[in-house]
């Protein structure tokens, strides 16, 4: 059912940003961030609304996350606790984990 789940967005306002998926009825998922200098997010909140439910949505948000940091070369402070949960799950995000 993810395969049939709308393209991640990012939405980029200078010191914070978001990713962002948006049904054709308007309901979002979303995942924000605060940047903490030019090296390093901070993952603050992460919302997945009934419509997006059990289909994955939160784990692509922070998947995304981890993808464009590392291209990046950046690191991620996972504050939130469902960001924290998937970096505790998935150990090969580790080079992205700011220690």
């Amino acid at each position: 059912m993810t395969d049939a789940l709308p393209e991640i967005r990012l939405e980029d306002t200078g010191s914070k940003g978001r990713y962002f998926i948006r049904s054709a009825a308007g309901d979002e998922a979303e995942m924000t961030f605060s940047k903490a200098g030019e090296h390093l997010i901070i993952i603050d909140h992460t919302e997945v609304p009934e419509a997006f439910r059990r289909q994955g949505a939160g784990l692509r948000l922070v998947t995304r996350a981890v993808e464009d940091m590392r291209a990046a070369g950046k690191k991620i402070i996972p504050l939130c606790p469902f960001a924290n949960a998937q970096f505790r799950k998935h150990a090969e995000w580790a080079d992205v984990l700011k220690g």
